[in-house]
Formats: C-alpha cells, sequence, structure tokens
C-alpha cells in the first residue's frame, strides 16, 4: 500500500491531479496495467475528491482498512480501467 500527503502549503495547487494523471498514465501506457486502485479513508473527503474527479468507480468500503493514529478506519476502493482511462 502506498500513501501520499502533501503539506498545507502546497495544497490546491493542482500537484496532487497533476502527479496522479502521470501515475495513471504511466501505468496504463507504459506498464500495460488494466486497473488501477485507489484506497482512501472515508472521513478524508479532500483525497476522496482527486479519484472522484478522475473518473474512478467507487466499487465499495473496505472496513477497518487501516491504524490511523488510535483507531481503524474504513477505506473507500476506487477503481479505474485502462479502457475508461483511454476513452476518456
Amino acid at each position: 500500500m502506498q500513501s501520499y500527503w502533501l503539506g498545507e502549503t502546497y495544497q490546491g495547487k493542482g500537484i496532487m491531479s497533476k502527479a496522479l494523471e502521470a501515475m495513471i498514465a504511466y501505468g496504463i501506457n507504459d506498464l500495460s496495467l488494466n486497473r488501477v486502485e485507489i484506497r482512501v479513508a472515508t472521513e478524508n473527503y479532500k483525497s476522496r475528491a482527486l479519484p472522484e474527479r478522475f473518473n474512478f468507480t467507487k466499487e465499495g468500503v473496505i472496513r477497518e482498512a487501516e491504524w490511523l493514529y488510535d483507531h481503524y478506519v474504513d477505506h473507500i476502493l476506487y477503481l479505474l480501467l485502462a479502457d475508461e482511462w483511454k476513452n476518456n
């Protein structure tokens, strides 16, 4: 599992959008991946906005997927298929 964190000073400048777009393109075009998954804590609305902006499909909820600080949090599983990316 990979995570990302961006300091407040750098938020809202499109940095994560550009990084995600590059990662999707690399994974699908260069590595020939068929699917890209993103898992986001259900309460992390800023991070959830990113896959939603890129038209990922919300596949479901993974319960107690991550220990965060002092408790478990659920994740939403987002999925983008190669054909969906290429037809976008």
